[in-house]
């Protein structure tokens, strides 16, 4: 058995690269900052790819420094160098599901923008369930 899995949640670096192909199908890539426990430890940088319908989410509403949370799986990519003729490699993580759970902005405005609930505003006492 084997497992190839991968959940992350953590601010985009930047803006989405987005790339329209003629057979309609489109690609988005973007870099993903997750924080470590430790506030003094720098983030872990990911590459992240996403393909079909939800690279188009992230081309219209991911933006530098949106909270996303991923689940995904780890490729190596590889490629010769054109200049130098040397083998070359990067790892990606190719997603699976983005969830978009709200920007920078957001958090600092206090808004809340839990997965799922893109209305905004904090839920009422009487939708709270316990």
């Amino acid at each position: 058995m084997s497992v190839n899995s991968i959940t992350l949640v953590g601010r985009a670096g930047r803006d989405p690269e987005v790339r329209y192909f003629e057979s309609g199908t489109v690609v988005a890539n973007l870099t993903l900052a997750v924080n470590r426990r430790s506030r003094d430890d720098e983030p872990d940088w990911f590459n992240l790819e996403i393909w079909g319908k939800q690279a188009q989410v992230a081309a219209d509403y991911v933006r530098k420094g949106s909270l996303l949370g991923i689940i995904g799986s780890f490729k190596l990519d590889r490629w010769t160098d054109k200049a130098t003729g040397e083998e070359r490699s990067k790892p990606v993580v190719r997603v699976d599901r983005l969830e978009l759970l709200g920007s920078k902005r957001d958090a600092e405005a206090g808004a809340f923008s839990g997965g799922g609930n893109y209305g905004g505003g904090a839920p009422s006492e009487e939708e709270v369930p316990f």
